[in-house]
């Protein structure tokens, strides 16, 4: 019995629940995955699970062994595919984690470029807005825009993030354009719906500028309680509701630049630098980072760019993405010049 296939048998069984959905999973019959445990079994001399007829679980001794094999599974995989650093290419199967908006606009259309400079890879994009378990789910790398200071995982920061208020030209034109905090009571606010209720307040920074010549500084945060009669829980249903002229939103930069360069919503309130959690990578911490995710981390920081591209006009957008994909080709070439030398 090959023994690393038993072990991620073991994994996958205990994970699941289920001989069932393994086999599924393989392409092999139940029993057959069955077998492999057995065999595991006998060669420790411990039962790893407790079997009924509904589902298998397991034992206090496989639970131990579960943590201890997943580690070692895990530096394996990565002591395998940082072997491709020095070549500065990778190979197999890259699965990606990121919020469903975000994705679609910032990661999704940039993968083409990415693959065209490391064709050996492959790259699954998972958008949903579940927070996915790295230690525990098949997930190399995830996105997230978070607070990660006190997160138990290693945090790659991508781009910075900031929140602005907005509206569209109709609505403006219909009710005026707040000039200070205090007006937002006079609006019509889109207000974010989540599990626990509605956020019905907006945070704000006030920033001192009173001295001349000197750049303002932060002087405290304030949240201002806002009010509406259109909530949601999707972030792009607000956006939307913004544009077609229903009311103010607060989005975060990443999702309304280019509505805004194009004259479609007007930022309102510039002044008050509303915060915003930025864009990281994150990752289990492991001993060593496969190449395929510090590649993919690398890629998207030079593409975001320091300021994100989305903060910039759309020209230089342009310019930009034209520059990285001729960057990204030839990279592609220096790789496969390296690969053919040896």
């Amino acid at each position: 019995m090959d023994r690393f296939k038993a072990l991620q048998t073991f994994l996958d069984v205990a994970k699941s629940e289920s001989l069932s959905i393994v086999a599924r999973g393989e392409g092999v019959t139940p029993a057959m995955v069955g077998r492999r445990i057995d065999q595991l079994e006998q060669q420790l001399g411990v039962k790893l699970f407790k079997r009924s007829t509904r589902k298998i679980t397991l034992t206090p001794e496989g639970t131990v062994f579960f943590e201890d094999v997943r580690n070692i599974l895990n530096e394996l995989r990565a002591a395998e595919e940082s072997l491709s650093i020095g070549a500065k290419n990778a190979t197999g199967r890259l699965i990606v984690s990121a919020p469903t908006s975000f994705g679609r606009k910032h990661i999704a259309p940039h993968l083409p470029a990415f693959l065209e400079a490391h064709p050996n890879l492959s790259v699954t994009l998972n958008l949903s807005e579940r927070l996915v378990d790295l230690k525990n789910e098949r997930v190399d790398l995830a996105v997230r825009i978070a607070d990660m200071k006190n997160a138990d995982l290693i945090a790659s920061k991508l781009a910075r993030n900031h929140r602005v208020i907005v509206a569209s030209p109709d609505y403006i034109k219909r009710h005026g354009k707040p000039q200070n905090l205090d007006d937002l009571a006079k609006h019509n606010c889109l207000v974010t719906a989540t599990e626990s209720g509605l956020a019905d307040g907006w945070t704000f920074r006030l920033l001192d500028e009173t001295k001349a010549n000197a750049k303002p500084v932060i002087e405290q945060t304030v949240t201002v309680k806002i009010s509406g009669n259109m909530h949601c829980n999707d972030g792009e249903v607000l956006t939307r509701w913004a544009l077609a002229g229903h009311g103010l939103a607060q989005r975060s930069v990443w999702e309304v630049s280019e509505e805004i360069e194009r004259g479609r919503l007007i930022e309102l309130l510039p002044k008050f630098a509303a915060p915003g959690h930025d864009i990281f990578a994150v990752y289990p911490d492991r001993k060593f980072l496969p190449a395929k995710v510090r590649l993919f981390i690398d890629f998207l920081k030079k593409t975001f760019g320091n300021p994100p591209y989305w903060e910039q006009p759309i020209e230089q957008q342009e310019k930009k993405k034209r520059s990285q994909k001729k960057r990204n080709i030839n990279d592609e070439g220096s790789a496969q010049k390296i690969s053919s030398a040896r």
